[in-house]
Formats: structure tokens, sequence, C-alpha cells
């Protein structure tokens, strides 16, 4: 998906996350309602004790995120609100450090990543990624630059994140 901005270097969309308290019980909605049912794939994230399926309607990515104890990332999220939502949008940026650079001079602050422990431009499964500490009506803003082929070989030990 295409996105109309006055920074060039923001490209699209990644994929929109959803905090929920059941993967099941969502996923099963989603494939009444909407007739997901392809190529969804549910993984078990160890070092952030989250549970995520992943799909696709349309062009854009969803996640349904589920944290694997009380105490975890979307856990707490719902708690604080009070129930389930989206989580954050991942924007994609030709340049990560340009985008933060730019992000920075707009009074955006970063904040640390909770399955890396990382504040900043960092390796993920799928690209180099930061968050803004800011949240959109509580939405969060992640940021990816996406690896190219070479760097997808040699950032793949952080599949599973």
């Amino acid at each position: 998906m295409m996105i109309d901005t006055k920074d060039s270097n923001i490209v699209g969309i990644k994929h929109m996350a959803f905090a929920v308290e059941n993967i099941e019980t969502v996923l099963r909605s989603y494939k009444n309602f909407l007739g997901v049912s392809k190529s969804i794939q549910i993984m078990d994230m160890p070092k952030s004790r989250t549970r995520v399926a992943v799909f696709e309607i349309g062009n854009i990515e969803y996640q349904l995120c589920q944290s694997q104890d009380s105490d975890g990332r979307f856990s707490k999220w719902i708690k604080e609100r009070g129930q389930g939502g989206l989580h954050h949008i991942c924007y994609i940026v030709k340049n990560l450090d340009a985008a933060l650079d730019n992000q920075k001079k707009n009074g955006a602050k970063l904040r640390e990543c909770q399955a890396c422990k990382v504040i900043g431009n960092h390796p993920h499964p799928e690209g180099f990624i930061a968050f803004l500490d800011n949240e959109v009506e509580g939405v969060e803003i992640e940021l990816m630059q996406i690896y190219t082929t070479e760097e997808l070989e040699k950032y793949s030990a952080y599949k599973g994140i």
C-alpha cells in the first residue's frame, strides 16, 4: 500500500498489529466474517513471550499478537485499555536512520523495543526497526527498513524474536 506523505522516505505500510487476548477466538471471527483462511501463519516468539498469527487481507499484512503470560507486553496493553485492539502500525521506510532523524526533528522520541530491549535502529526478523515513543491516539508507530537479500541471510538469527 502506497502512502501519500510529505516524507518521501515513508513508502508504505508493512503491517498492522492487533493486541488480542486469544488468537484462536479472533481468528475464528476473521475467518467467519472476512473469509480469512489461506496462509495463516501462527508463530511462537519465545524471546518476547508472544504468540503471533500473521495473514493478509488484500495487500495489508495483519498480525494478531497474544502475550503468553499476564505480564507480557500485549496483556499489559489490553489491561490498560480494557480491551484488545490496534496496537501499532509498521511503516516501511527506505532509510531508517534518515527517517529517525526526520522524526526527531519533528519532536518524536524513541522507545525501547520490548522484544529486544534496544532503543533505536536495530535488527529484527524482517528488517531494521525502531519504535517511536509517541503514540497517535493510543496506536504505536514502528518504522522498518526491509532487509536486502544479503541482509536477510546475515540477520537470520533474529527469527523468533
